[in-house]
């Protein structure tokens, strides 16, 4: 909160960046470009990252100030979508670019996506480059498989490498997240040679008769023990599933749940958290259709 409020007044503008879970993950196939064709369903939720922004008028100066101090940027997933949307635009202008941190790390809860995402919206508009959502999604694409659902910003079947999306109206609810402390190498698990890659395609319509499959999950809990433990931990107290590829874990929260007695009861080493779903990004309304 105070790295927030010196950014403040050193003339940062701020911007939500909001975590995902997936609803449904279906593997189908794998394509001859090493990418997987998929049927997801993303849902966004009020847990989010600020990503903030102080302009400047020259091109050359995009800095990150994470932990107020200036990062390499070269892998760096905002500065990338910067540097995109100022090449895609031509815009003459720079930014300084701050990050606080809330969602995992390595958790399959798209905080790097989205931080990407927010990152092309918000310059969107700070930079009047004008970009519609549609060219943006396209841009998006070449930064991650998960950053143009972001742009696309409302709950979402997904299917393609997740790309293609139809908008669709799931149930208003919240969910209980938890996460272990330690990551998932999202690559091993895509790697693997025993991930199921054959799953049968549904239609939109049968959504609900799937929700909660994750073809990711018994890779991921073969590889990496800690996720088995959280979703056996979760499951005592309802349906838990895989978000992505992991590490986080999460189940739907019933009426009359005491989520704050879950959380007191985690295990050493997980971390969780509660959330509502949300039916559109928090930025929907700054993207020109």
């Amino acid at each position: 909160m105070e790295a927030n409020l010196k950014n403040k007044l050193a003339g940062f503008d701020y911007y939500q960046s909001p975590a995902k879970i997936n609803l449904l993950l279906k593997v189908l196939s794998q394509r001859g470009d090493g990418y997987h064709e998929l049927q997801t369903v993303f849902r966004f939720l009020d847990f989010h990252d600020l990503v903030g922004f102080r302009i400047n008028t020259d091109s050359e100066n995009i800095r990150l100030l994470y932990q107020h101090r200036e990062i390499d940027p070269q892998t760096d997933l905002i500065f990338r979508a910067a540097k995109a949307l100022q090449d895609r635009s031509g815009c003459s202008m720079g930014a300084d670019i701050d990050l606080i941190k809330k969602i995992p790390i390595g958790g399959g809860l798209g905080g790097g996506s989205s931080n990407a995402a927010t990152t092309l919206i918000a310059l969107n508009a700070l930079w009047d480059t004008r970009l519609s959502r549609e060219e943006l999604q396209s841009l998006a694409l070449h930064l991650g498989a998960d950053v143009p659902v972001f742009i696309f910003g409302q709950t979402a079947f997904a299917e393609g490498v997740g790309e293609r999306f139809t908008p669709l109206k799931v149930r208003p609810c919240g969910y209980l997240v938890v996460t272990p402390r330690s990551g998932v190498a999202t690559k091993s698990v895509f790697s693997d040679p025993q991930l199921t890659r054959n799953s049968k395609p549904i239609k939109i319509a049968d959504f609900s008769s799937f929700e909660g499959q994750n073809d990711l999950e018994t890779t991921v809990c073969r590889l990496f023990p800690e996720v088995r433990r959280a979703l056996d931990f979760l499951r005592a107290y309802g349906p838990a599933c895989l978000s992505g590829s992991g590490s986080s874990v999460f189940c739907r929260l019933e009426e009359g749940r005491d989520a704050r007695a879950v959380l007191d009861a985690l295990p050493d080493g997980f971390s969780g958290f509660v959330a509502r779903g949300l039916d559109r990004h928090p930025l929907w309304g700054l993207t020109p259709d």
